[in-house]
């Protein structure tokens, strides 16, 4: 069973103004929907970066793998990097960890590889999960994902979420997600204040949720000296402390020095990155994340070496629809070792997708595998048109927290070791 076609879709949908460290999110998010059709008629899904870069890159790379086998993998993998060349793909808002070659080939033959095990499991009448060794869990926990925002962006109406620019707004939005996901654990992405109040929120969400887990992600806004002070005052509260300070020395140095582990999804990016980690114990947990680990098999080999050196797991989110919920919850399904709920931005979608309803839902938190075949996610695509029509209207060509804030204030930095 051969690649007859790919389709390659953009498309944008609403994003609210959610604060980082770099910036701000623009109005519209961007991904590509990608559909691989294999020649017997059996048709694959897969979703990566919508930035018009990647795309170009994606275009390039599907020319070169049709008439691949479905079963190829090493095939499809050396014809995607061909085509790639020596190109780097590094996302304009800085928050993944800096862009390599290599990570830049594993996040275009990414797309195309979940396309291509969606089809074998429709084909064989299993699910995604069963080809990567079978689940060892039937629903994967998801945490709530809290974000500094405005409430609404500037030229834009107020949407339901609300501002929350302090620790009562931060609980509250825990609360609004806790109550319609049911969401058993809390992140709160940091970086946007000092340091000191993004503390005060961790001990408010502390107080309001006694027996939940707890985490903080600054994407390394602060300073190793910061990163100690701040992780020590907050010693039990935070199941883990993600990328506190930049790059790898930087966090062997905190790691040393507070009780929690740290995780990180910025410093160790892709495998030349593990070695160093590895030997300074700069790291507890790595958030993998399949749209730039190399797919959803080359994930669990990844997961797997994680075990062999101690490193616990988690799983890195960006804003994403259905179809790349559906293949995280197939591959958090089939690791082990998975230890701690994965992140999602489902719940800033707000319903908007482009799989058809039904095969995903939230239970207490967690996401049961759908039942289907493959991904068990089959395309909407009236919805699909409509987010393409949007993608072709809204301007937006690559994601720039940094560009979008400064349209507002001109002075903005992006914080980078800089409390």
């Amino acid at each position: 069973m051969h690649i007859r076609e790919i389709h390659l879709t953009p498309v944008a949908f609403r994003d609210p103004p959610l604060l980082n460290a770099t910036g701000v999110h623009e109005p519209w998010a961007l991904r590509t929907i990608v559909e691989v059709v294999s020649d017997e008629g059996i048709s694959g899904l897969g979703e990566t970066y919508g930035d018009a870069s990647h795309l170009r890159l994606l275009q390039d790379a599907a020319r070169e793998v049709t008439g691949v086998s479905v079963y190829a993998l090493n095939e499809l993998y050396a014809r995607v990097a061909a085509s790639v060349g020596t190109g780097v793909f590094t996302d304009q808002h800085g928050l993944t960890g800096a862009g390599t070659n290599q990570k830049t080939v594993d996040a275009v033959f990414a797309a195309f590889e979940t396309a291509c095990l969606d089809i074998r499991g429709k084909a064989e009448g299993v699910r995604v999960a069963d080809l990567l060794g079978g689940p060892v869990r039937e629903a994967v926990p998801y945490s709530a994902y809290l974000f500094y925002k405005w409430e609404a962006h500037p030229d834009g109406e107020p949407d339901r979420f609300g501002a929350a620019l302090d620790p009562e707004g931060i609980v509250a939005q825990a609360r609004l997600f806790a109550d319609e996901y049911g969401f058993q654990s809390l992140k709160l992405k940091g970086g946007v204040l000092p340091p000191d109040e993004e503390a005060e929120a961790v001990r408010a969400l502390r107080e309001a949720f006694p027996s939940l887990p707890l985490r903080i992600d600054p994407n390394a806004a602060w300073t190793p000296a910061t990163s100690v002070r701040i992780g020590n005052d907050l010693a039990g509260d935070l199941e883990y402390l993600e990328d506190p300070t930049p790059g790898i020395e930087g966090m062997a140095e905190v790691a040393a020095k507070v009780p929690m582990p740290l995780a990180t999804n910025m410093c160790v990016v892709t495998h030349e990155h593990l070695p160093p980690a590895i030997e300074q114990r700069a790291i507890g947990v790595l958030l993998t994340d399949h749209h730039y680990w190399g797919g959803l098999v080359r994930s669990t080999q990844v997961a797997a070496l994680c075990d062999t050196f101690g490193l616990e797991l988690s799983m890195h989110s960006n804003s994403h629809l259905g179809i790349s919920l559906a293949a995280m919850t197939h591959l958090a399904a089939s690791l082990p070792n998975l230890a701690h709920s994965c992140d999602t931005h489902t719940p800033w979608q707000d319903g908007q997708d482009v799989v058809a309803p039904g095969a995903l839902r939230f239970t207490e938190g967690a996401v049961p595998l759908p039942d289907g075949p493959g991904l068990g996610v089959e395309l909407d695509r009236d919805a699909l048109a409509v987010m393409h029509e949007q993608y072709e209207k809204c301007g937006i060509r690559r994601r720039d927290d940094t560009a979008y804030m400064r349209r507002f204030e001109p002075g903005f930095q992006p914080k980078h070791g800089h409390w």
